[in-house]
């Protein structure tokens, strides 16, 4: 009943108005980036998790180690193809949706690969995965592009993310370890029920419903086309890991790649609603950040693999112990991840940051080209792996924010799509590369030598020494395309380039 004065005169009732769902999200922000970040680090612990516990799921579903690739390759084919599809329905249906949709079936597919009875249907689950995946981790990122508007704020924001982004392969390693030791391979798959159990729940209660920003019609021809060649490029790195670079069926998916990707551009740059906007791709300083994904996403797999080879295989340690050691450079990570995106970016942008971080991990890889048979933890390990902890957190979280720094909001879909596949690509590279090159370098170093155990563990340890050098090789290229690349100073919108902002 509304008020009245002393005259009987109604008093105007006092109301405030309910908040809109941006409003809400923007109250709810920080909550919402704890759900971004447990959706995205499910996703990226994917890539190693899995790996720890191959050989004992291979063991108990009796199946080749020709065979065993293809529980990895399967993934990274789906994720890696289907990316920019899933950045452009994100944006259809809307992020929410796309990012709710992405969840469940990602940790349907997790349950269905954990209950594998052979390894048909392991393949199947982890083909499934892959391609929800590449549904929510577009919703993600988009979502915290949109979320995150002021610039201190997001800084924060994607320090946080950079962090996830950097640290999520290690992190795998040691959950992986732990779970195939302590529990079952089943369970490395069975972790994401978890994961998206949370990221549901907080996604429901958190983040308002959207109907979708893009409802232009869909780009069939770019799909075909992109998606394709995607697929071609991928299966072209994962090929050469079990045949070699002249193989023919390497070469024709190489190929393959090369004339649908460059359909692909002749078509966005024709059709009225292209799948990839080339105005996202156009701006220098997001080419260069999406370039350091590449690199980065390349490098980080020298250190990764081949860093647990050593460890297991020179130095003994166990699957858990192998994680536990790679905790120092999650630290490492994390702390200039912070530093670089909050203090450092605002006043003087990426090309600094991104360039430096790059030099910095590659003089980390130099620092482990010394590595021995003899070599320990503490005193050779330890120290290489912060310095390339440091670098890296100055490489990712920059890189992401300016990828995403300025997109409008129905682009945000797509521009975070390109953001993962650069990274996802740029791991396919660096599988394929790397691994050559350290299987070369184990052929050369045996020429001429009696092949006993000891030779063979020298062998063993020059191929890793050998990836170490190469991969500091790749980031120094890195450090010079990106610095050549990105903008001085802190960063605005594009004046060349005002349809994106």
């Amino acid at each position: 009943m509304p008020a009245v004065n002393a005259d009987s005169t109604p008093l105007a009732t006092t109301t405030t108005p309910p908040a809109s769902g941006r409003e809400l999200a923007h109250q709810r922000r920080w909550w919402i980036l704890v759900v971004l970040a447990v959706a995205q680090l499910m996703v990226i612990l994917d890539g190693t998790i899995v790996n720890i516990a191959l050989p004992t799921a291979q063991h108990a579903l009796h199946f080749s180690n020709s065979d065993r690739q293809w529980i990895v390759t399967a993934y990274s084919l789906a994720f890696g193809s289907l990316l920019l599809l899933g950045g452009r329905i994100s944006d259809y249906l809307g992020r929410r949706n796309a990012l709710i949709i992405g969840l469940v079936g990602f940790a349907g597919a997790s349950a269905l690969g954990a209950a594998s009875l052979n390894f048909t249907m392991l393949v199947v689950a982890r083909t499934v995965q892959g391609a929800f995946g590449a549904l929510l981790a577009p919703a993600v990122l988009a979502l915290l592009t949109t979320t995150f508007t002021d610039p201190q704020e997001r800084g924060r924001a994607f320090a946080i993310y950079g962090a996830v982004a950097g640290a999520g392969g290690a992190l795998g390693l040691l959950l992986g370890g732990a779970l195939t030791t302590y529990a079952s391979w089943r369970w490395t798959l069975l972790v994401n029920l978890f994961f998206a159990a949370l990221a549901v729940t907080g996604s429901v209660a958190l983040l308002h419903r959207d109907r979708g920003v893009d409802h232009d019609p869909l780009d069939w021809w770019g799909v075909l086309t992109g998606t394709g060649g995607l697929f071609a490029l991928v299966y072209g790195f994962a090929h050469v890991e079990t045949t070699s670079w002249h193989d023919t069926y390497t070469l024709a998916s190489f190929a393959a790649a090369v004339v649908l990707l460059g359909l692909f551009i002749v078509i966005q740059r024709a059709v009225s609603f292209p799948l990839l906007p080339l105005r996202v791709v156009s701006d220098r300083n997001r080419g260069g950040a999406l370039a350091a994904m590449l690199v980065a996403g390349s490098g980080m797999f020298g250190v990764f693999l081949f860093l647990t080879y050593y460890l297991q295989t020179t130095l003994g340690y166990s699957a858990v112990l192998t994680g536990v050691a790679f905790l120092p450079m999650i630290v490492a990570l994390s702390i200039t991840a912070q530093l670089s995106n909050v203090v450092l970016m605002p006043r003087l942008g990426p090309r600094p940051l991104v360039p430096v971080g790059m030099l910095i991990a590659a003089a980390g890889l130099v620092w482990m080209t010394r590595l021995g048979l003899t070599s320990s933890y503490a005193s050779d390990v330890l120290g290489p792996l912060v310095i390339v902890g440091l670098g890296v957190g100055l490489i990712f979280a920059p890189a992401v924010n300016v990828a995403t720094f300025g997109v409008a909001d129905h682009d945000a879909g797509v521009a975070s799509a390109l953001v993962n596949t650069s990274q996802q690509i740029g791991g396919s590279v660096g599988t394929a590369l790397l691994n050559t090159l350290a299987a070369g370098a184990a052929t050369s170093f045996l020429i001429g030598r009696v092949p006993s155990r000891h030779v063979l563990a020298l062998a063993s340890v020059h191929s890793y020494t050998t990836v170490f050098r190469d991969t500091a090789v790749i980031f120094v290229v890195g450090a010079v395309l990106t610095g050549l690349t990105l903008r001085s100073g802190a960063v605005s919108p594009s004046p060349t380039n005002p349809a994106l902002h």
